[in-house]
C-alpha cells in the first residue's frame, strides 16, 4: 500500500514547463493554468438590450434587471478562480498483483486552503495501461477548508510497470466565469509482471538434423524414448536395448534404436513492428498483447522441456536475450516481455526497416538456433521475416494470434487476406500454429500438434 501528500500550491511551475506537460497530455483535454470558461459570454450584450427595453417601455423592473446583469457581468471580468492547496493521498491495495487482478486504489483528497473551493474537479492519473472496472477516477464536489474528499475505484492489471499520472484538479470561482487547473505530482505505481504458465503443452519444435546441442527429435538413432529403428546386436550394445520378443522367435540377437533428443537453441522473435500494433478498442488487447502472451507461453514450454530460450523483437526498439537456461535467465525472459520497451501498450511512433532488423537478429544467432516468430501476419512483411530466417538455415515456427474480425467488408478482406499469408506459408514448409481469437493459445497448441503428428 503506497500514499503520497502534496500540496498544489507547490506546482507553480514554470510557464514553458507546463506548456510542456500539456503537449504531452492533449489527448486527456486538461490544460492547466488559468482560463476563462466564456460560460456567460454575451450576458453584457443582453444585460444592455434589458436597459433599453426598460428605458423604452419604462418598466423598473426591467432596468433593475439590467443593474444586476451590469454587476455580475462586472465580477465575472474582474473575479478568478482562487489557487488550491491540496493534499492527495493514494493508496493502492496491491502494487504488484497477478495478470488479470482487479486492485482497489483510494484517493483522498484534502483543502488545505484556506478558501471554500466551491465548485472543485478532479480526476486521478491512472495510467493508459490500466482500465477501470469499476467506481470512477472522477469527482466533483464543494470543499471547504480541511474537509477531504475520498475517491474509490477498481483497475484490471495488465503486465508492465504502470506509474500514475498526475492527478488533475480544476477549480472555478463562484459564478463559473474562470477556471484554474492544477497537476498534482503523486508517487506510487502497479507493477504486474506475468510468471510463466504451469504445465504449459509440449511445444512442437522442427527436427534437428545437427549433431550439435540438442533435445529436440534429431534424425538419427541413439539414446530416447521414441522407436526409431532396429538393427542388428553388436558388442557391447546394452542388454535393456536388445529386442527379448523378436530374439525369441528368430533366435537372432537385435538391437533396438530409439529416436536421438538433444536439446535445442531456440530464438523467440516477436513482430512488434508498428504495423503489427491492432485493437478493435481503444483502451483494449492489441495484437501485440497477445504476441507477449503466446512468447511467455512458448519459452515456458521450451524451458520445461530443457531447451535454450532467447527472445528477440522486430522494432525500432530493440530487444535481444541470447539464448540460454537458469533460473536468473527464465527471470530475465520474463521481466523482458513484460517491461521492455518493445513490448510497450503503445506503438512505436517510427516504422521499422524489417530487411535491417532481420539482418540485425540473425547475425547473432548461432547457426543451429531455431526461430519461433511470433506475428498477427497482418501484412506480406510478417510473412517475409519468417521466410527469411528459414532461408538463412534457421528452422523456423510460426505462431500467428488473430486478430481479425469480420463485421465489416474491410476487415472481412483483411481476415482472408491473413489466411492466405497462413496457407502460402504452411505451403513453403514452415509449421504455422493459426491461434484463433476466443481459443485459449494451448488448445491452439495442442490442436497442431495432432495435426502435425496425423
Amino acid at each position: 500500500m503506497t500514499a503520497q501528500s502534496v500540496p498544489a500550491a507547490a506546482q507553480n511551475l514554470p510557464d514553458e514547463v507546463l506548456e510542456q506537460r500539456q503537449s504531452e497530455r492533449d489527448d486527456k483535454g486538461v490544460p492547466t493554468g488559468l482560463r476563462r470558461t466564456n460560460r456567460w459570454r454575451g450576458i453584457a450584450a443582453l444585460t444592455l438590450v434589458a436597459i433599453g427595453v426598460g428605458v423604452l417601455i419604462e418598466q423598473p423592473a426591467a432596468l433593475l434587471a439590467g443593474v444586476f446583469g451590469v454587476a455580475f457581468a462586472a465580477y465575472g471580468e474582474v473575479g478568478a478562480a482562487p489557487d488550491p492547496t491540496l493534499a492527495v493521498e493514494r493508496s493502492i491495495a496491491d502494487e504488484e498483483p497477478a495478470d488479470g487482478d482487479e486492485v482497489s486504489v483510494t484517493v483522498t483528497i484534502t483543502n488545505e486552503g484556506d478558501r471554500t473551493l466551491t465548485d472543485l474537479r478532479v480526476v486521478d492519473g491512472v495510467p493508459d495501461g490500466l482500465s477501470v472496472v469499476s467506481g470512477s477516477p472522477r469527482a466533483a464536489t464543494v470543499l471547504r477548508p480541511e474537509e477531504s474528499l475520498e475517491l474509490s475505484y477498481e483497475v484490471d492489471a495488465t503486465r508492465g510497470d504502470h506509474a500514475f499520472d498526475p492527478m488533475v484538479a480544476i477549480v472555478r470561482d463562484v459564478t463559473g466565469a474562470t477556471e484554474r487547473a492544477v497537476e498534482i505530482e503523486t508517487a506510487g505505481g502497479i507493477d504486474c509482471v506475468p510468471s510463466f504458465p504451469a504445465d504449459p503443452p509440449a511445444f512442437p519444435l522442427r527436427a534437428q538434423t545437427t549433431r550439435y546441442t540438442g533435445r529436440a527429435s534429431a534424425t538419427e538413432g541413439g539414446d530416447g524414448v521414441e522407436f526409431h529403428a532396429t538393427r542388428e546386436y553388436r558388442a557391447g550394445d546394452p542388454l535393456s536395448r536388445i529386442d527379448w520378443k523378436r530374439t525369441a522367435r528368430t533366435r537372432d540377437l537385435t538391437t533396438v534404436e530409439y529416436r536421438l533428443e538433444r536439446a535445442a537453441s531456440v530464438l523467440i522473435v516477436v513482430d512488434a513492428r508498428k504495423a503489427a500494433y491492432a485493437s478493435h478498442d481503444s483502451h483494449g488487447e492489441t495484437t501485440v498483447d497477445r504476441c507477449v502472451d503466446a512468447a511467455r507461453t512458448v519459452a515456458a514450454s521450451l524451458f520445461d522441456a530443457g531447451h535454450s530460450v532467447g527472445l528477440a523483437a522486430i522494432s525500432p526498439r530493440p530487444c535481444w536475450i541470447t539464448p540460454g537456461q537458469g533460473v536468473e535467465h527464465r527471470l530475465e525472459l520474463t521481466t523482458t516481455l513484460a517491461r521492455h520497451e518493445a513490448f510497450s501498450r503503445e506503438p512505436p511512433a517510427e516504422s521499422t526497416n524489417v530487411y535491417a532488423a532481420g539482418r540485425e537478429i540473425r547475425s547473432r544467432l548461432a547457426s543451429d538456433t531455431q526461430v519461433v516468430f511470433v506475428s498477427p501476419m497482418i501484412d506480406d512483411a510478417g510473412a517475409q521475416i519468417a521466410y527469411r530466417f528459414d532461408a538463412h538455415g534457421h528452422l523456423t515456427t510460426v505462431v500467428s494470434p488473430d486478430s481479425c474480425v469480420d463485421d465489416t467488408a474491410g476487415h472481412q478482406t483483411a481476415s482472408v487476406s491473413r489466411s492466405l499469408r497462413i496457407t502460402t506459408t504452411r505451403h513453403a514448409g514452415l509449421p504455422t500454429i493459426d491461434w484463433d481469437r476466443d481459443e485459449p493459445f494451448d488448445h491452439a497448441i495442442i490442436r497442431s500438434n495432432r495435426r502435425w503428428s496425423a
